[in-house]
């Protein structure tokens, strides 16, 4: 399995920004589908943003569109979530998860084999 960590969660006022980061180690992650995913209290986990190992191949969910980006540097093994306009229904556990090409399938998370522990955005005034 990858081994994953994510950083960068926090508390942030509406229309505010974070950027989080997913860090692999002992693999390289562009040979991996990296997956975002959040959870909130009660609710079932979802698909937030995407990349194939081709890193043109992006994926977000409708609620986000136009607002996060996902990106990746390969020199540093790490894929960013960089998260604008927040809104408090952004509130949630973020996971990034990673599985190979033919496995992982964008937004469904049963289909992602290793997951970092989650790092919590909390968007509140």
């Amino acid at each position: 399995q990858v081994q994953l960590v994510e950083s960068g969660g926090g508390l942030v006022q509406p229309g505010g920004s974070l950027r989080l980061s997913c860090t692999a180690s002992g693999v390289a992650l562009d040979y991996y589908v990296i997956g975002w995913f959040r959870q909130a209290p009660g609710k079932e986990r979802e698909g937030v943003s995407c990349m194939g190992s081709s890193a043109g191949s992006t994926y977000y969910a409708d609620s986000v569109k136009g607002r996060f980006t996902i990106s990746r540097d390969i020199a540093k093994n790490t894929v960013y979530l960089q998260m604008n306009s927040l809104k408090p229904e952004d509130t949630g556990v973020y996971y990034c998860a990673a599985d190979v090409p033919g496995v992982a399938i964008c937004g469904y998370y049963p289909s992602f084999g290793s997951w970092g522990q989650g790092t919590q955005v909390t968007v509140s005034s």
